[in-house]
């Protein structure tokens, strides 16, 4: 068994609290660079809020522009769903111990 679902299996058997994560803040839509501001604002329109984690990446602007060109190209491809690509959002954040 690949590393990767060997741990994702030990984590989703795992309860996981707040105090058993490292939490970085994240960075304010005001405080973005222009392209991410822009992302983060039509996902407050599309969502009623920016997601979390794209606002840790705001952070660095080279890794949230790498983030959403994984997503653009995933997306764009054609090979997921989006009601699958949705399903796997989930789950993911459940095996982390995510909200979702």
């Amino acid at each position: 068994m690949e590393y990767a679902a060997a741990f994702a299996l030990v984590l989703r058997d795992r309860l996981m609290t707040e105090d058993d994560m490292t939490r970085i803040p994240g960075l304010g839509a005001e405080s973005a660079d222009p392209y991410a501001r822009r992302v983060l604002e039509a996902q407050e329109k599309r969502w009623g809020g920016p997601l979390l984690n794209h606002l840790v990446y705001a952070r660095r602007p080279t890794i949230f522009r790498g983030v959403r060109g994984m997503w653009a190209g995933i997306e764009g491809s054609g090979l997921i769903e989006p009601t699958l690509a949705a399903l796997l959002n989930r789950r993911v954040a459940r095996i982390n111990g995510c909200e979702f």
